[in-house]
């Protein structure tokens, strides 16, 4: 091998020599999901999966846990942008079926980040599947099914409370008061479901969806107890309520019988679900002494 050969060969051994390490460096590292989380119980799920710290932007149903409402706001679920889900450049968007405006949807699922529909319910089997979509859309199929097993016994925990209680009192679901007129929950709605599971009976289960309550309608089905939410910037305390002309003369006005939970934990339907029918039914069953659910580690944290 004459002089020239060899020069050429050792330079050539240096060249790859030293390519080396820089192919393998090249090579493409995997890249945490960025998700964006639509819905607050699949704000819930995925930081009860330990996937908190992927989440970079929230809808503004997402209140539980604090964490999640430190995190940037993409807008109402129901009326969301593209360019505001789009602005946090997610690599992942988890969203709960009923988001909208379906033109935003249908933007979304055509640009180049996968977009995934959990599928949305207001019972126990419902929660269940909710655990199961986000768990495997974000690859934690093992945490999921944990999950899933501790919220299936809280379900049953639950049931049994309920089954011992011997009365089911008459309640309403009072969403919003304006102009002298209440909108209550009707059948076939989140609220006439927390109703259902806390053993008691939807005195407006005659009409169907969130609607305005006629004020004959109102007295005629003689609440003995109001319920409603907080945290959703209206105030509606005893007084307001009871001050209206739809429920002045019911029972409930009678015994100023008004019970007030967050909003994401009563009607959210997410992991805490068993927590929050459990606490509702304690409050109008004060003599039954309700146990306490399990602790959990993705229910500790006090709702706001």
């Amino acid at each position: 091998m004459n002089v020239a050969r060899r020069l050429l060969l050792a330079t050539l051994i240096a060249v790859l020599t030293g390519l080396a390490p820089s192919a393998q460096a090249a090579q493409p590292q995997p890249v945490e999901p960025r998700i964006v989380s639509i819905g607050g119980a699949v704000t819930e799920i995925l930081f009860a999966l330990g996937m908190g710290e992927r989440v970079v932007a929230v809808d503004q149903t997402s209140r539980y846990p604090a964490a999640a409402r430190a995190l940037p706001d993409v807008g109402y679920a129901r009326a969301l942008s593209p360019e505001g889900v789009l602005s946090v450049a997610p690599t992942l968007i988890l969203a709960m079926e009923g988001a909208g405006p379906p033109s935003t949807m249908e933007v979304l699922k055509q640009a180049s980040v996968p977009v995934v529909i959990i599928p949305d319910g207001h019972d126990r089997e419902a929660v269940l599947r909710k655990i199961a979509a986000v768990a495997n859309a974000v690859g934690a199929q093992e945490k999921g099914r944990a999950l899933a097993a501790e919220v299936s016994e809280d379900f049953a925990a639950l049931d049994a409370m309920v089954k011992a209680l011997p009365e089911r009192p008459r309640a309403v679901f009072v969403l919003s008061a304006s102009g002298g007129a209440a909108v209550v929950g009707g059948s076939d709605t989140s609220a006439d479901a927390i109703l259902k599971l806390a053993g008691l009976t939807n005195a407006m289960a005659q009409i169907k969806g969130f609607k305005p309550a006629l004020d004959e309608a109102a007295m005629s089905a003689e609440p003995e107890a109001v319920v409603v939410m907080r945290g959703g910037g209206q105030v509606l305390d005893a007084a307001t309520v009871f001050a209206l002309p739809a429920f002045a003369g019911t029972p409930a006005a009678r015994d100023k019988r008004l019970v007030s939970l967050p909003g994401s934990y009563l009607l959210g339907f997410g992991p805490r679900t068993p927590r929050a029918a459990r606490d509702l039914a304690a409050a109008l069953h004060p003599g039954a002494k309700l146990p306490e659910l399990p602790p959990r580690p993705w229910s500790a944290e006090p709702d706001q």
